[in-house]
């Protein structure tokens, strides 16, 4: 019986029908905008028509695609907002504020914590004094 298992498992591989390759994120940065919103929309309309499919009580070929494309939206998508992001981060580059979306996350009790120029920041005053009332020397000898 044992032997027979992995017998069996080949031959149901061997019936699934054959999907079409994954989309790689990687061949995804490489395009532009604008393809990246054509092939969204390609997917979402062949997405659209697997659904009726499934309604409709498809082949199982179809409904075995539904996952992948909506893999391949989510890719597609993510690719988007990296490529905005980007754009976005090389926009404030340099600039003393930023949206709160590029600012360093920390913790709350660190993003409130005083910046090292704030703490070793001495009062006027106390310049003054330090400067008109320097610490004593003394020359102690026995």
């Amino acid at each position: 019986i044992l032997a027979q298992v992995p017998a069996r498992l080949s031959q149901q591989r061997q019936l699934l029908p054959q999907v079409m390759p994954k989309i790689k994120c990687y061949e995804l940065r490489e395009k532009t905008e604008t393809e990246l919103l054509k092939d969204l929309d390609e997917l979402k309309k062949e997405l659209s028509g697997l659904r009726v499919a499934q309604v409709t009580g498809g082949a199982a070929s179809k409904l075995n695609r539904i996952r992948p494309v909506r893999k391949g939206i989510a890719k597609v998508l993510l690719v988007i907002t990296e490529k905005r992001k980007a754009e976005v981060v090389k926009a404030y580059e340099g600039k003393k504020l930023k949206p709160k979306q590029l600012r360093r996350k920390a913790t709350r009790a660190i993003r409130r914590r005083l910046r090292p120029e704030q703490k070793n920041a001495v009062p006027r005053k106390v310049k003054v004094r330090k400067q008109n009332f320097p610490m004593r020397r003394f020359a102690l000898s026995e």
